[in-house]
Parts: structure tokens; sequence; C-alpha cells
């Protein structure tokens, strides 16, 4: 049996910018997802966000950022009581091992933990990123049943999940 891999989510800290900064998506992902690159530094400068690296181990395989107000994302009041999930990526080198799987759960624990307030989590996603869809329903996710239309890359789907 392989052992078993572990996977948390922590605040993104000056010893590991650099290595949040290195990750990569498949090209074919490119029209999904941000880079680190050109979405930490705002992060790390926005008051309600919170730049998380995902760890395997002590291995920085992953990056998400968690807005204390899904308004931000949603544009929407109802959303007041909910947190905000946006750049949820897997490095290139670790995707098709399960890792995406694990680190949002580590990312549902730590929400749980950190911001036993919040009922909700919200997210966007294309509507062509099939595999986005399918790990945030395996999660528990909801399409929400509307659309955005000012997404980058065309229409996005909204979902929520509620929090412990």
């Amino acid at each position: 049996m392989p052992p078993l891999l572990s996977v948390h989510a922590v605040p993104v800290t000056p010893e590991l910018r650099d290595a949040v900064l290195r990750l990569r998506t498949r090209p074919e992902q490119d029209v999904f997802v941000s880079p680190p690159a050109a979405t930490l530094a705002d992060a790390e400068h926005c008051p309600g966000s919170e730049p998380m690296a995902l760890l395997l181990d002590d291995i920085v395989v992953g990056y998400c950022r968690i807005e204390r107000s899904a308004r931000v994302l949603t544009g929407r009041e109802a959303e007041a009581d909910a947190l905000g999930l946006r750049s949820f990526q897997i490095d290139a080198a670790w995707q098709g091992r399960r890792v995406g799987s694990l680190a949002m759960a580590a990312v549902l624990d730590d929400l749980a933990r950190r911001h036993p307030a919040a009922h909700r989590l919200v997210l966007m996603v294309n509507c062509r990123n099939d595999a986005a869809l399918a790990l945030y329903r395996r999660h528990g996710f909801v399409v929400d049943g509307g659309l955005y239309h000012g997404g980058r890359s065309g229409p996005q789907h909204l979902l929520w999940r509620h929090l412990p």
C-alpha cells in the first residue's frame, strides 16, 4: 500500500514565497487560473485576502487565495457570511496524484479552524474547466445556477459549500 500523503494549508510566509512563485500549471490550464506571480503581491497587500501555500509535507505543491468576504468575488450582499476561494491551483508536477483533492480537504479543514464563524465558502469556476468542477463537486460544492459572464476566459459557474 502506498504511503499516505499529508497536505496542509498555511499562510504564505517570506520563507515560502519563492517556492509559491515557482508554481506552474499545465499550459491548457493557463486560461483558467493566473499564476501566483500575477496574483500573490496583490493578495499580500489586500487586507481582506489571505494567500495560502499548499504543502505536501514541507514541499510547496499549490497555492490559493482566501477572501474574507465572498462579496469580492460575487458582488452580491447574499455572500456576507461567506468566505471566497480564488486561484486554487496545484503545480503541474503534482497533478494526477490526488494532491488536488487532498489540498482541497486541507483548505476546508484550515478554514474550519481559522474562520469558525464563516458559514459558506464560495468560488467561481470557468464553465469549460471540467477537471476543477469535478474536484469541487466531489468536495461538496453545489452549482448556484447563475453564470458570471465577466471572466477573462468566458462564463463561470458560481459554486458554494457549507462550512462545518
